[in-house]
């Protein structure tokens, strides 16, 4: 056996050491490479993936925005249609304007002229303000800055006014030739049914014969019935039974 020397020995082992250490630092530094390289890779997937989730959320946001769009244009759409609809009816009534205008004139005349007439025959009260309301419809129809709608209207409000008369109780104070002179009195009218006077001294009462168009005088014992009209009238006693002639209806 040859005998090696310690020198030569430790040479060779220093040198076999160096080499291990040499590989060792080439594989640490590859592995360190590799490292870095996947993680760098890993932030490129992270970076990718976090780009298709935030593309995959405006995808849903934009679907639901066009699901809801979808739905507001067919309900544009309908209201569209409809408005179209109107628009025809409304071209179609605006060509019928100018026919219902030439028909409702001379409709308007004739309620004036039967309003004026059945004032005319109708009981006599209130006679200067019914027959003022006729007057102002007349002057009303010809004027041209007023529409025929309101025109309609104020004929169809008068002849409102003349059917309320018909049921209701009213008291108001006028001149009346009574016994040869003219006398303040109350009326007191009830409905079409009656119209009763009593003059202001308590002396005198009547009531209108529609027959004979005229007034006629009542005896004394009226009196204090129609004074108790007059006063439910004007509300200062409340409604109760009256003891009072009626014209016998024809």
């Amino acid at each position: 056996m040859k005998y090696v020397k310690p020198l030569l020995l430790a040479s060779v082992i220093s040198s076999l050491t160096i080499a291990n250490a040499n590989e060792l630092n080439t594989v640490i530094d590859k592995s360190a490479a590799i490292n870095e390289s996947a993680k760098t890779s890993q932030q490129k997937i992270d970076s990718i993936t976090d780009s298709m989730q935030s593309r995959l959320n405006k995808f849903k946001t934009l679907n639901k925005e066009i699901d809801g769009l979808t739905v507001y244009n067919a309900q544009l759409t309908k209201q569209i249609n409809n408005q179209l609809q109107e628009m025809d009816a409304i071209n179609s009534s605006m060509d019928q304007v100018s026919v219902i205008e030439r028909q409702i004139t001379p409709l308007m005349l004739n309620m004036i002229t039967g309003l004026e007439q059945f004032v005319a025959l109708d009981v006599p009260f209130l006679p200067e303000e019914r027959v003022q309301r006729v007057e102002t419809l007349k002057d009303l129809l010809e004027r041209a800055d007023v529409t025929s709608s309101e025109k309609f209207r104020r004929v169809l409000e008068a002849y409102q006014v003349e059917m309320d008369y018909g049921r209701t109780i009213e008291a108001y104070t006028a001149l009346l030739e009574v016994q040869g002179q003219q006398r303040e009195v109350d009326f007191l009218r009830i409905g079409r049914l009656e119209l009763l006077y009593v003059t202001k001294d308590g002396k005198f009462a009547g009531s209108w014969d529609n027959e004979n168009k005229q007034f006629v005088e009542l005896p004394e014992s009226t009196i204090s019935q129609i004074n108790k009209g007059l006063r439910i009238a004007r509300k200062q006693l409340a409604p109760d039974m009256l003891t009072l002639p009626v014209q016998a209806a024809k």
